[in-house]
């Protein structure tokens, strides 16, 4: 049955005095959490999104949040130097971990290993056990930067993009790696599973989308070219049958994640939408709303809604008569 996307901005949320780099869930559907180069941590309520509520302040850029939902923990990653481990709900500190003078480009969290895994400049992987926030490993990389983790719980294998153009395949366990691919022309930005864990997705500085084959041993499934400039970030949709893009291009693309074609493009022309760089998204299962932050300093909200193509028929049809 084919499906035809309307999409419509719901809001635009406003108080980031800089980039806004990342977005981040929380432990309810209706909140949000962002952050960017201002050092702000904002809780937002998609039910009230004009104000944002201030959890956190990092005192330097902030690339990547993880909220642990089995501890009520988020945990924010600095430009450099630190792990910082807050309860949102009273915002206190709890703990803050020690890491190399790096930036932070991404964390991944396994609640079954009790793992979380942090990505640094220097193409490090660092394993923080979760218990007492103690750094347990880290496996060293070559230089180039660790720009990107996902996480495969089927499979409980952790996929990491470098800006040596490769994806590494660890074992989630042991940090053993179990493969490598030369995946693309230029640093890989984005990884993204399917939810049911057969494929994984990969967005390059090079514009394209690679799909890769779990169960295949990661065999090249396709390539697209999906964007003009660099693919920033890529999210699926809450069940999983779709996945959405966004870019330094400025626009965002809604994908099918079955057929991966193209469905929708959401720019500032069509759907007034951002100025500059698209950097993260999150599609939340509330009303299934699709956020997306940029550097333009703004966070969008934005209604997704697929309409079945008989009822698209009828109901114009029904205005010719």
């Amino acid at each position: 049955m084919a499906s035809l996307l309307e999409v419509s901005k719901t809001a635009t949320l406003t108080g980031h005095r800089d980039c806004v780099y990342t977005l981040e869930r929380s432990g309810q559907e209706n909140s949000i959490f962002s952050a960017g180069g201002d050092g702000f941590v904002v809780a937002w309520d998609l039910n009230n999104p004009e104000n944002g509520e201030l959890i956190a302040n990092a005192n330097s850029s902030v690339y990547a949040l993880k909220y642990l939902p089995d501890k009520d923990l988020l945990v924010i990653g600095q430009n450099f130097k630190s792990l910082q481990i807050v309860a949102p709900g009273t915002k206190e500190l709890i703990q803050t971990v020690a890491m190399p003078p790096l930036a932070i480009f991404d964390l991944a969290y396994s609640e079954k290993e009790q793992t979380l895994y942090a990505g640094l400049k220097d193409g490090s992987l660092v394993e923080i056990e979760t218990l007492g926030f103690t750094v347990k490993k880290v496996v060293k990389g070559n230089g180039k930067s660790l720009r990107t983790l996902a996480l495969n719980e089927a499979k409980n294998e952790l996929a990491a993009g470098y800006s040596d153009h490769s994806i590494k395949i660890f074992d989630a366990g042991t940090l053993e790696l179990k493969h490598k691919i030369e995946a693309h022309a230029n640093s890989v930005f984005t990884l993204a599973y399917r939810p049911d864990g057969k494929f994984l997705v990969s967005g390059s500085r090079d514009a394209h989308l690679r799909i890769w084959n779990v169960e295949k041993n990661y065999e090249e499934h396709t390539s697209i070219i999906a964007h003009l400039f660099t693919i920033n970030h890529i999210a699926f949709s809450p069940n999983g049958k779709y996945f959405a893009t966004c870019s330094m291009d400025k626009s965002i693309k809604i994908w099918d994640s079955e057929s991966f074609k193209l469905l929708k493009v959401i720019d500032k022309a069509r759907n007034a939408g951002h100025g500059t760089s698209v950097n993260k998204l999150f599609w939340s299962g509330h009303e299934n709303a699709l956020v997306s932050c940029s550097d333009d300093r703004t966070i969008s909200v934005w209604d997704i809604k697929f309409k079945r193509y008989e009822d698209y028929t009828v109901r114009n049809s029904a205005k010719n008569v």
